[in-house]
């Protein structure tokens, strides 16, 4: 049984979840998932790098987009065009590699040579595969988290990115109205898409109660606007980047909070619920929030 949804002013479900094993590369749409305190399970736990240990993603490399994920039997299974599948152990991991995302640097595991190559071979340049240390603590930006301590593995900067299956709906309008063809949810890389809100209420709402069933619960706060990058631009089936998707952004979602930058989803954090299961389906609820 599930647990009822508590009296809010918001009242949704989980439409989707989605994992990104590896930054920058596809991700896997799941049906359940377990919630840590740095977000999904196996949410951006690798990291491709380059020789200085830099992170390397689609927005210099858009061919990362066709690198498949999958779990198979204790593994991570990678695949790309022309490639044989590469078979990584989930526990597995190597000596000691020194890693930047961002400002961050951080002590992480190397997955080997035959990973190296294999990206390497694929993407064109030299190129290290790196395991996040779970020991570390790789903290948020106490700026947006009001000063609560919270933690994400290799995501850009916090545990989650929370968006709605009615935002995506208004882009696509506006993109039909101006002769362009529907996008997916997938080039905005979220981690839980909601549905039953209306667009962008993602934007506007304090901390999310998630029903997780007999009567327990996980509660995730939106914290900061996602500003985009050329990403969401790049088609994810092909690697090709057309200008639509943030042009039409441009018009209606410049964000005075991001001074002025583009916006779709929120970044969140895990308040509650390490060690809970989201399950599609499972209802939200949230009050709005007047800053």
């Amino acid at each position: 049984m599930s647990a009822e949804p508590i009296a809010a002013d918001v009242q949704a479900t989980i439409a989707q979840l989605w994992v990104y094993p590896v930054k920058s590369c596809a991700g896997i749409s799941l049906t359940e998932v377990e919630l840590t305190d740095t977000g999904l399970l196996y949410d951006r736990a690798w990291m491709v790098v380059d020789a200085d240990g830099e992170f390397v993603t689609q927005r210099e490399l858009p061919r990362m987009a066709l690198i498949q994920t999958a779990f198979k039997m204790g593994q991570l299974v990678l695949r790309a065009p022309g490639m044989l599948a590469l078979h990584l152990a989930l526990d597995a991991a190597e000596g000691p590699l020194q890693v930047r995302v961002w400002d961050d640097e951080v002590q992480a595991y190397d997955m080997g040579d035959l990973a190296a190559q294999w990206f390497s071979d694929f993407l064109g340049q030299p190129l290290r595969l790196a395991r996040f240390d779970p020991e570390v603590r790789r903290v948020c930006s106490l700026k947006w988290t009001g000063g609560r301590e919270a933690v994400t593995q290799f995501a850009d900067g916090f545990s989650l990115l929370v968006t709605s299956t009615a935002s995506l709906d208004e882009l696509n309008t506006r993109l039909g109205a101006a002769g362009h063809g529907p996008v997916e949810m997938l080039r905005f890389r979220p981690n839980v898409v909601l549905a039953g809100v209306e667009a962008h209420d993602e934007d506007r709402v304090g901390a999310m109660r998630i029903g997780t069933g007999d009567g327990a619960s996980a509660l995730i706060e939106p914290v900061k606007p996602c500003g985009r990058c050329p990403i969401p631009n790049i088609d994810p089936a092909t690697a090709t980047a057309s200008p639509e998707v943030n042009d039409t952004l441009q018009v209606y979602r410049q964000d005075p909070r991001l001074n002025g930058a583009i916006t779709f989803g929120m970044n969140a954090i895990v308040l509650e619920g390490d060690g809970q299961v989201l399950r599609v389906g499972q209802p939200v609820s949230a009050d709005w929030k007047f800053d």
